[in-house]
């Protein structure tokens, strides 16, 4: 049996472009509030599609992902983006794809990123996309995406599962993370 399995690439701008948009504070900024606060603005635009629906701050509390992670499914928000940003230190992955003429996902062109604990990012609108899968346990992310009226979250399996072997030690990475934040 074949094994299909998807590259993990450093989470860049440039890499990323075509699906949305990376937030980090590798940005131009501004003094603000009498010069105590470094402001690093529009890191992403929120996109709100459709008749009434309305910008939202949530928050999410994720399970470390396990090992293997398997890449059954993709989903989109074809009415608005969505913007995942670690509070703390969460480094996590972004599996997307492009979409094809029918309006589903073109496998062909799945991709695989790291995210950082410091880097965010913000799916556009309509955006082929895994559900977060976060790198270590009790991982917070802040969300700001679209509710309102109308369907906003299409799901679809994939063909075939395709695997993601990481090669990291969570229970190492969670301690040298929390050792960089002192």
């Amino acid at each position: 049996m074949a094994i299909h399995s998807i590259s993990l690439e450093p989470l860049q701008r440039s890499e990323f472009a075509p699906f949305g948009e990376v937030i980090d504070l590798n940005a131009d900024w501004f003094a603000i509030n009498q010069g105590t606060t470094r402001r690093y603005h529009r890191l992403g635009g929120v996109q709100l599609l459709g008749q009434g629906g309305q910008g939202v701050i949530s928050l999410a509390v994720a399970q470390r992902a396990a090992q293997p992670i398997a890449v059954r499914m993709l989903e989109r928000h074809p009415l608005g983006s969505q913007a995942w940003i670690p509070r703390g230190l969460s480094p996590f992955i972004v599996v997307v794809a492009p979409g094809n003429s029918e309006g589903y996902p073109d496998e062909s062109g799945l991709r695989a990123f790291y995210a950082r604990a410091d880097q965010g990012v913000n799916y556009y609108a309509g955006v082929w996309h895994h559900p977060l899968l976060c790198l270590v346990e009790g991982g917070q992310f802040l969300i700001v995406d679209r509710d309102g009226p109308g369907p906003n979250c299409d799901e679809v399996p994939l063909s075939i599962t395709r695997w993601l072997n990481l090669d990291l030690n969570f229970d190492t990475l969670e301690k040298e993370l929390q050792e960089g934040e002192r």
